[in-house]
């Protein structure tokens, strides 16, 4: 006889779990997603939710599955030419937000980082250790330069896509842009000797 609340596929179920927390977690944070919720939106008991994850902080570091890997998409920004760069940076940035899938978690980061130590550890974490180190020895630049531009993608973000301010929220990819894209290239090329390249 199936355990109580086992269904049949367990990695049928386990995705469903996962799927279900993201969507809570993006819409309510982590502090306002419980078990239970998560639990009722999978179709499934708490009880099997904690045999496959354990606790509520196991279960969102599952689900933060993002949608690329920073790996791949760090060097697609840094090849191309150096005075596209900011642009690159920025639209590459958008296109983690256009599809509702891809901006669920990050969504879930955002608002989880304002109301909980950990989870804003664990933001903290991934953004020194994925981008801003990587691009700011790549560039040659300070990594406070990076952490200047993801501060301010990270606040067109929130603005945007949590709070809702209208003429953020209407504005065109092309609008955004024209109004993140000087700053970034500012950040990553301005008095920045590059090795290859002589000095004046």
């Amino acid at each position: 006889m199936a355990q109580a609340g086992r269904r049949p596929g367990q990695t049928e179920t386990r995705e469903e779990i996962l799927e279900a927390a993201r969507r809570r977690f993006a819409e309510q944070g982590y502090d306002g997603a419980t078990v239970r919720g998560i639990a009722a939106d999978a179709g499934v008991n708490a009880a099997l939710l904690h045999h496959f994850f354990g606790t509520k902080q196991r279960l969102f570091a599952a689900s933060m599955n993002l949608p690329v890997d920073p790996g791949e998409m760090v060097p697609r920004i840094l090849e191309g030419p150096e005075d596209e760069i900011g642009e690159r940076l920025v639209r590459a940035f958008l296109g983690l937000w256009q599809a509702e899938e891809g901006r669920a978690p990050f969504l879930a980061m955002i608002r989880s980082a304002t109301t909980n130590e950990q989870v804003a550890t664990m933001m903290r974490q991934f953004l020194e250790r994925a981008v801003l180190a990587r691009v700011a020895e790549a560039r040659g630049v300070p990594k406070v330069r990076v952490a200047g531009i993801a501060a301010q993608m990270v606040g067109f973000a929130l603005l945007r896509y949590v709070i809702g301010l209208p003429p953020l929220v209407a504005a065109s990819e092309d609008e955004v842009v024209a109004m993140l894209a000087p700053v970034a290239q500012y950040y990553l090329t301005d008095g920045v000797h590059r090795p290859d390249t002589p000095r004046g």
